[in-house]
């Protein structure tokens, strides 16, 4: 089960909570309507939304994070290094978007006995290239959610895979027209499953 940080129907909690393995995201503000069930967290690792996480005291002893047995960071520090320069033309503004907190998520798993995974560049240059048939408007990267579809397709090709809180809506530099086409070709070819929920509603950096 992948839960977003959208809004997920009435009586979806107990269906979250019998899933096998339940993934929130960042801040897990699906955490209570969307169950309680965390296996993992997955967190934007670079950028103001990792440098707020790291910071929080209430992100760390938040419920979620803490029994979770795994963090997953969605960005891979080489193609984040790589993106700084061409961003730093294209979108001056997102001067620390690339900012890379990967070791510091690292440690914070260290410290709490927690597995940590940092997700390959090729499932975010595959799910790149997935988003090219639906011809996206100018993008940065996919949002987090599509990042751990393609993680989780690809690691785990034999389970049963079903989204909830994902609306596809949010930051404006994620293709989130093109990621909802590619999920729903997904589900059309029974490779994933929707429950419910209606947005997915993000305005930070790549959240």
């Amino acid at each position: 089960m992948i839960v977003g940080n959208g809004e997920i129907g009435e009586g979806a909690a107990g269906v979250i909570d019998a899933a096998d393995f339940v993934i929130r995201f960042n801040d897990c503000r699906s955490y209570g309507a969307g169950g309680r069930r965390t296996d993992a967290v997955a967190v934007c690792n670079t950028g103001r939304p990792a440098k707020a996480m790291l910071g929080s005291e209430q992100w760390r002893t938040h419920p979620a994070v803490v029994s979770a047995a795994e963090i997953w960071s969605v960005r891979d520090p080489e193609k984040f290094a790589a993106l700084r320069a061409p961003l730093a033309v294209s979108h001056p503004e997102l001067d620390d978007f690339c900012d890379d907190y990967t070791n510091a998520f690292g440690t914070f798993c260290s410290d709490t006995g927690k597995t940590y995974v940092v997700i390959d560049k090729s499932v975010h240059e595959a799910v790149d290239a997935a988003l090219s048939a639906f011809a996206p408007s100018p993008y940065v990267v996919p949002s987090s959610g599509m990042i751990v579809i393609g993680e989780v397709m690809e690691k785990s090709a034999d389970a049963e895979v079903t989204l909830a809180g994902f609306g596809h809506v949010g930051w404006e530099w994620h293709p989130f027209a093109a990621e909802r086409q590619l999920v729903d070709t997904y589900i059309a070819a029974g490779r994933l499953k929707r429950l419910g929920g209606k947005t997915f509603a993000s305005s930070s950096q790549g959240a």
